[in-house]
Parts: structure tokens; sequence; C-alpha cells
């Protein structure tokens, strides 16, 4: 086996976990946490999970998914390499960050418990104008906050600073409205 071929996909089935009442959630973060690098996850779901399409899109992950017989679905999750690599910028749903421009809001939400930041950050950006950038500071990522911004077709693009304590995040008003 050459050094250059693909690591085989990690599989999880979450469906035990939802049949017992349980989130998955903290399982498939760590699953992927567990990850050797560019190992794809093969995650099998009693629905498609399309809120964690964007959450893997943000730390870097593609999906592909085919239902499965009996209603359940699979969906390979494969890392993606792109050019910035090295910039260590987990995009969300644009690689397109570096031409924003610079924010035209800032908040520093490092001292808030969740979901006071999410909160936050949805009503600055109520009082932005399409195409206007936000930064904010954060204790964690916030990977709930995403699903969130994709259904307002916001686009983000954040990352942890070199310490490993606060995450950075950049939100580019969509102009969008919600679909739902």
């Amino acid at each position: 086996m050459s050094t250059t071929e693909t690591p085989l996909a990690h599989e999880l089935d979450v469906r035990p976990l939802l049949r017992a009442g349980e989130e998955p959630f903290q399982a498939i973060m760590e699953a992927v946490s567990g990850l050797a690098p560019g190992q794809p996850l093969r995650l099998i779901a009693p629905f498609r999970p399309v809120p964690l399409f964007s959450v893997m899109a943000n730390r870097g992950f593609a999906a592909s998914d085919r239902a499965l017989d009996g209603g359940d679905w699979e969906v390979l999750f494969t890392p993606v390499q792109t050019p910035d690599e090295s910039e260590g910028l987990a995009v969300g749903s644009s690689l397109s960050a570096v031409f924003w421009g610079e924010p035209v809001a800032e908040l520093d939400l490092i001292d808030l418990e969740p979901p006071e930041p999410m909160v936050r950050i949805l009503e600055a950006l109520e009082g932005l104008q399409p195409g206007d950038v936000l930064f904010a500071l954060l204790a964690r990522e916030p990977v709930l906050l995403f699903p969130e911004l994709a259904k307002r077709q916001h686009e983000w693009a954040g990352n942890f600073d070199a310490s490993g304590t606060a995450y950075r995040l950049l939100v580019r008003h969509g102009g969008g409205s919600s679909h739902g």
C-alpha cells in the first residue's frame, strides 16, 4: 500500500444513538476529530442530515449522500484540499472570504455562553446591508450557528487563532431571505 492512497472511511452509524433518544452530534464531532489526515467519514443515519452538511463544510469536508433501503441514508464526508489550506482558514460556504473587504461590525463574544453568541450575531446581521461583513470573536467554534447562516443565505469563514483559545468568524451578509 502506497502512502498516497486515501485511508479507508471511518464508519459511524448513529441510528442506535437516535433510537436510544440520544443526540448524535457529539459522537459525530468526536469521530471527525479522530480521523487520520485525508480520511473520510461514512455516516449512516435514519434521515438525510442536511444541517450537518454545512457544519462539515466548515470543517473542510465535502458531502455525498445516497438513500439506503428502508429510508436510511449514507453520507460520505470527504476532506477537501484547498489552495489556501496553509493559512488554516476553515471555510463555510465561501472560498472568497479574502475578497470581502473590511468588517463593518465587530463583536467580542468571548465571555458569553451559548446560545448568546449565536443570538447576538444573528441580531447584528439583521442590521447590516447585503455584502456587509461582520467579524466576531468567540470562545468556541459556533457549530450550531452555521446551519442558521446557511438558511439565511449568509457566507462565512472562520478559524481558531494561533493559541487555539479564540475562534475568529467572518460573516458576509448574503442579502437573501430565509426559505423556511
